[in-house]
């Protein structure tokens, strides 16, 4: 058998026979063997008759413990041999209390031990494994924690690349909304020179066929009165010679002015004609209601042309292209190019929207009211007027019309709300935001609301 290693042996005899840890104020007893005072107290704690030895069971004297400064020099001496030879051979985990490479994992206390540490009582009853072990089994939670970190941290980095991206779509998109301004207000400029030198010539020849008329009139005046004067002479002729008068110059010669038309051209007339080639022009539609579409909580006029909402559900066809959760109807016109307006009366209804849709819009269940959904509308609810630009964050609006007119753009891809009282911009839905495709008109309404429509 080989050799025990001296330090080891030194260990072992440092070491407290009851609590198998470095001795703490060892004393001796009468038999000669040693204990820390605190275990041998401990042991014979409660007992008044006679006491034995725990190692030899010999019986002694309690009062004759006695102080083994030796054996607690030695102790020390053996924990500073086993901290040398641990550094010795390179191990740096050691126990703080024995001085041992710590070699073991406690799983309750979460904290790692050494071999003296395992036989104590702090440690008996507790699972240990060993520390490379715990160690690996830490190292693979730490790798899941690293994959789900790296993950979240590549998602926040695309995140930051798309919203990098779309800051820079919404100044392209807003310097091509100022530019198409500009443009629209040098078109209109340009349209208020052409008009102003149209009316111009409009005002002169007014003026010319005025005067032109006048001119007639006073011919036919000055006509008028020398007949007349030639018949009150004839009528003052004696009877013989009156009679003799022959017929046909009593009726041939009078003009009757009366059966002639003198007219002027209308100044509203001739503007409507006054048009340029690239001028805006909106086709006002004359909007029905699709019944085949409408909720059944919905109910149309005849001629489909108001709708208002009741509290019950009325026994309706369950169509595919009806809608059955939100209580929405389309308009039976659809779009696919041109440019098209319609007016809608909402009053003072608390609960409604109004805009267009893709024809394709869903109708079953939960619809999403935004541009995501194939809806560009806006709306009013809780007493908020919106511009449902976004599920989750619709824009507000500060004023709320009674009635409002809605401009489509097929061409352009746009929708444009005004208030048709007095004409101001309400909101839109800028160039391009409506794709291709045909475009119905779009109309939901709540409780206690009822919509009009209007060409």
């Amino acid at each position: 058998m080989a050799a025990e290693n001296p330090v080891q042996s030194l260990q072992k005899e440092a070491t407290c026979p009851i609590c198998q840890e470095y001795f703490t104020e060892p004393v001796t007893l009468e038999c000669g063997h040693n204990f820390c005072r605190a275990c041998i107290s401990q042991c014979w704690e409660g007992s008044d008759t006679d006491i034995s030895c725990p190692q030899c069971r010999e019986t002694v004297q309690r009062r004759n413990l006695r102080p083994n400064r030796q054996l607690a020099n030695m102790v020390e001496i053996a924990k500073l041999l086993s901290l040398q030879a641990a550094k010795g051979a390179g191990e740096d985990g050691l126990c703080g209390e024995h001085l041992e490479t710590l070699k073991l994992f406690c799983e309750e206390d979460q904290t790692p031990i050494c071999i003296v540490c395992e036989r104590s009582r702090a440690h008996h009853a507790h699972t240990l494994v060993s520390i490379q072990e715990a160690a690996q089994e830490y190292k693979e939670r730490i790798q899941a924690q690293l994959k789900t970190l790296r993950d979240e941290r590549e998602k926040l980095l695309r995140l930051k690349v798309t919203g990098e991206g779309k800051s820079q779509e919404y100044l392209v998109g807003r310097q091509k909304i100022v530019s198409e301004f500009q443009q629209l207000r040098k078109f209109l400029k340009e349209q208020k020179r052409l008009l102003l030198a149209q009316l111009e010539k409009l005002d002169e020849e007014i003026v010319r066929i005025q005067n032109e008329n006048v001119s007639k009139l006073s011919k036919q005046i000055s006509h008028l009165s020398k007949l007349i004067s030639e018949l009150e002479g004839k009528c003052q002729k004696p009877a013989s010679e009156f009679l003799q008068v022959r017929r046909g110059e009593t009726e041939a010669p009078i003009p009757w002015v009366l059966k002639s038309h003198l007219s002027y051209p209308s100044p509203l007339q001739t503007l409507c004609h006054l048009s340029a080639p690239n001028a805006l022009i909106l086709s006002p539609v004359n909007v029905t209601l699709d019944p085949d579409t409408a909720h059944p909580q919905l109910v149309l006029s005849e001629d489909r042309k108001r709708v208002r909402r009741r509290d019950t559900r009325q026994q309706l066809p369950n169509k595919p292209e009806r809608f059955d959760t939100w209580g929405c109807v389309l308009g039976c016109e659809g779009f696919t190019s041109g440019r098209h307006c319609w007016e809608v009366e909402v009053g003072d209804g608390r609960y409604w929207a109004v805009g267009v849709a893709r024809e394709s819009v869903r109708r079953k269940r939960q619809i999403s009211l935004s541009p995501e959904g194939g809806i560009w509308a806006v709306g009013r609810w809780w007493g908020q007027f919106w511009a449902l630009t976004s599920p989750e964050t619709p824009l507000p609006l500060s004023r709320v019309p009674s009635r409002m007119r809605v401009c489509l753009d097929c061409d352009r891809g746009q929708v444009t709300f005004i208030d048709a009282g007095d004409e101001a911009p309400i909101f839109t839905f800028p160039p391009g935001s409506v794709p291709g495709g045909r475009i119905r008109p779009w109309f939901w309404v709540g409780l206690g609301s009822q919509l009009s429509l209007y060409p």
